[in-house]
């Protein structure tokens, strides 16, 4: 188990003196359960559509490109998308993607991984919402953020990786934003650059 970490937290990729190489950030959720006799009977289920998304900046802001399921493959192959969970059924990761950050042109200087309910269902209907950066080759979890913010919004700013020259670090974020698609979160990441 990685750290855990908590809202604006930072921490360094390195791992024994060497820069991890290949990482991926894992999204997974559950329906929250609905309250009242509703709850009581087992009702309220259904799904949840949440969709992970990678939104690349350079260093003075531009955006570079955002990799999601609708386009899930980015930066040459050093991004990728491992497909659209559409219920959040299931334990684990509902969604990954997949970072080879030796691979990264060196233009692409801040990934910001977001989330946002597609559908429009606000995040008071889910439940056991995660976070989590995972070394891809040893399968070790560096890094979790509980996403417990709960409330209407239909988006999430996760985490976001930074390169400092040839060094990466994560910084959890955790913040609420309110878009159905990575498209309309992308306007309000600056602030986050």
């Amino acid at each position: 188990m990685g750290i855990s970490l908590t809202k604006q937290q930072t921490i360094s990729l390195e791992k024994g003196g060497a820069g991890l190489t290949r990482v991926f950030l894992g999204l997974g959720w559950d329906v929250a359960k609905a309250g009242g006799l509703r709850g009581l009977f087992g009702g309220g289920g259904g799904s949840i559509d949440l969709d992970a998304s990678c939104v690349v900046f350079t260093d003075v802001g531009e955006h570079v490109e955002t990799v999601y399921f609708g386009h899930l493959t980015g930066q040459s192959g050093a991004i990728r998308h491992g497909g659209d969970n559409l219920t959040g059924a299931g334990d684990g990761d509902d969604e990954r993607i997949f970072v080879d950050l030796s691979r990264l042109p060196a233009k692409a200087r801040t990934l910001i991984f977001t989330v946002n309910s597609f559908r429009g269902q606000t995040f008071d209907k889910v439940a056991n919402a995660f976070a989590r950066v995972v070394d891809e080759v040893s399968g070790q979890e560096i890094a979790r953020l509980n996403l417990s913010e709960q409330g209407s919004h239909t988006g999430l700013v996760m985490v976001k990786l930074v390169r400092n020259g040839s060094t990466w670090s994560l910084t959890a974020l955790g913040d609420r934003l309110n878009g159905r698609t990575a498209a309309e979160l992308v306007p309000a990441l600056s602030r986050y650059l």
